[in-house]
């Protein structure tokens, strides 16, 4: 599928910098790098070499696929070597977590979560908080490998349903659990009608 029939060109992952007690995460990792790589897309994550963000990349990288690591100075040796880094397709080191928030925005087009922990965590909520106060249309997908994320959904539903959830249309994360239809997911999606005017300068005010 050409990149001019559906306005896609990257997915950004955000996951674990470890490998978690089961197996499935990883595999999930591998498999949805694998799908990013076949479908032509570009993977644009955290950067890191190890755990479940090594093994997107790898997934990525081993069936030919393009991958951009955007990793804070600080972040290079504890969640990456730098041999592995300059395997990437293409890396970007920020001076701070701010900026490589703000990078990974700006280059993705759509955004899947893995399993992961604090870290994963803040990152996708900061997106979707972006969504619910009208600053993107991207598609939120959440890789819920084993359930991983029903505590999460379910924590999302008693928030609305209590009454702080006000704008829950425009927060509508997609759930997924096998991780072969996620890719699949998001291009369906993008081959909609997607107004994406003005997020040049949303992207600006971030």
């Amino acid at each position: 599928m050409s990149e001019k029939s559906v306005p896609i060109r990257s997915v950004c992952v955000y996951c674990g910098s470890q490998p978690g007690r089961d197996p499935s995460y990883m595999d999930a990792g591998r498999r949805l790098g694998k799908s990013i790589a076949e479908n032509h897309l570009r993977l644009v994550y955290g950067g890191g070499t190890k755990g479940i963000m090594g093994a997107v990349a790898s997934g990525v990288l081993s069936h030919g696929g393009r991958v951009t690591g955007i990793i804070p100075e600080f972040l290079m040796d504890m969640e990456a070597t730098r041999h592995s880094l300059g395997q990437l397709s293409e890396l970007i080191v920020t001076p701070d977590m701010h900026d490589r928030k703000h990078k990974m925005f700006e280059r993705a087009d759509a955004f899947v979560t893995l399993p992961g922990g604090i870290g994963t965590l803040e990152e996708i909520v900061e997106i979707m908080t972006w969504a619910q106060l009208g600053r993107h249309r991207k598609p939120m997908i959440f890789a819920n490998i084993d359930g991983f994320w029903d505590p999460l959904m379910e924590l999302i539903r008693h928030m609305a349903d209590a009454g702080f959830i006000h704008t829950a249309h425009l927060v509508q994360p997609i759930v997924i659990d096998d991780p072969d239809e996620i890719v699949p997911a998001i291009m369906a999606h993008w081959a909609g009608e997607v107004d994406r005017d003005g997020e040049a300068g949303i992207i600006k005010r971030l």
